[in-house]
Formats: structure tokens, sequence, C-alpha cells
């Protein structure tokens, strides 16, 4: 499971979590508690799924001033 704490933009976030789908990896929100949302990862290795996650999240318009964290959980 990967958590991503974001207190602004989550809808966005998850919006673009769950349309990724690069190198095989996808993501699919399936709780959101607060600022907390909880994903599920289609690979085994959840930290690599973290990096892709916090990479995609990085690459967007918004991603450089969005304030965020991504962890294992």
């Amino acid at each position: 499971m990967i958590i991503v704490n974001c207190p602004m933009k989550r809808e966005y976030v998850t919006d673009l979590l769950e349309k990724h789908d690069q190198d095989g990896i996808t993501f699919k929100k399936v709780a959101e508690q607060g600022m907390k949302l909880s994903f599920e990862t289609n690979i085994q290795d959840e930290e690599k799924a973290a990096k892709v996650a916090k990479a995609a999240i990085k690459a967007t318009e918004i991603g450089a001033v969005l304030y965020f964290q991504v962890s294992v959980g």
C-alpha cells in the first residue's frame, strides 16, 4: 500500500495516479482519511511504486510547488 499525504489538490493527485500506467505500474485509491490517501499498486516492490508515484506527481505543472509526502504503509 502506498500512502500519499497531501493537504491540497487531493482530487488532482488521485486522478493523476489512477490514470498512471507507465512501465506497467498502476495505482488504485482504496481509502482517504483527511489528507492521507491510500493506494494499492499492482507490483510487489512497494518502495519502487512509491518512487514512481512521487516522480509522477513532481513531473506535473504543480508538482514542484505542491507539498506532499509519499511513503509505504
